[in-house]
Formats: structure tokens, sequence, C-alpha cells
């Protein structure tokens, strides 16, 4: 072995136990261990509280996002859901979720009161990312009546986002 390369390679080595003895966690975090931690009361000391869990330095790469905290509902539909809905009280709304649940409503002109559930299922625009299930008095109103509802939907959350935009 030459000692260029000895040389490059004690630098790597270095340059890794350097990184690794970075922060308050010392060399056992690089590795996969950790400091130890006084809990009193059940509560994380105001340091850890603010910083995210990392054990080792391969979770960076992890996917570790907390579904209780990332929205993955998109706007546009939710927002186009509530005005095409408008004349439907509004039950119950979860955005993490992306359900809405309305109340039985007449719409402008019509004779008959619905109800209807709407779940925004994933961030993209298009017809994939909704479904409306609508319900009357008398009982389920046809898959057409909902498609319809749908089709209403996507239109109101296109001209939203084309709003936004000033397009």
């Amino acid at each position: 072995m030459r000692i260029g390369q000895t040389t490059t390679k004690l630098f790597i080595v270095t340059g890794l136990l350097a990184l690794a003895g970075c922060g308050d966690g010392g060399f056992g975090n690089f590795f996969g261990g950790g400091t130890e931690t006084v809990v009193v009361n059940n509560e994380r000391p105001a340091r850890e509280r603010s910083r995210p869990e990392r054990e080792t330095i391969w979770d960076l790469f992890a996917d570790r996002d907390d579904p209780n905290t990332t929205v993955e509902v998109n706007k546009y539909l939710w927002n186009a859901a509530l005005d095409v809905l408008n004349f439907m009280p509004l039950e119950a709304a979860d955005p993490f979720t992306g359900v809405m649940v309305f109340g039985y409503g007449t719409p402008p002109g019509g004779g008959g009161a619905y109800k209807a559930t709407v779940f925004v299922r994933d961030p993209a625009l298009d017809a994939r990312s909704i479904e409306v299930a609508v319900q009357s008095r008398g009982g389920a109103v046809s898959t057409e009546t909902a498609h319809k509802i749908e089709d209403a939907i996507l239109a109101r959350a296109r001209q939203l986002r084309i709003q936004d935009y000033n397009l």
C-alpha cells in the first residue's frame, strides 16, 4: 500500500470520528449508542424536547414523518368541497385524514334534503383524490349524482388554484 492511500484513509476515519464527536452525544451517538438522560416527572429536558429524536447518522435518511403532524390533503379540494356543499351543515372535519361529514341540507332549487361524506385521500389535484358519498332521507343516492358532485368539487378546486397563482 502506498503512503497516499494510507493518508487518505486516515483523513476519512479522522473526519468521521470528528463528526461523531460533534454535539452533546459524543462518539456513542455515531455508533448507535446514546447518552443517558435522567427523566423527572415523565418529562424530557427542554433541550431534548426541541430537537427530533435521532439515534444514529443513518436515521437522517429514514422516512420518519409523523402521520399525526403531516397533512397530506389537497387544500384546493378541501376548500372546494366546503364551497360546493355550503348548503349542508358541516358536522365533522378532520384535515389529517381528509374526511368531512356534512349533515342534511337542501340544495338551492332542490326539493329533497341530502347529507354527504367527503374523503380527500391524496394531495394531488385529480379525480382519484376525492370520493363523495351522498345520502337522502330515503336512502342512498345514485352513483351518478355522487360523481356529479365530485366533478363540481374538482372544477371549483381548479378555479381556486388558478386564483391562487393568478393564471
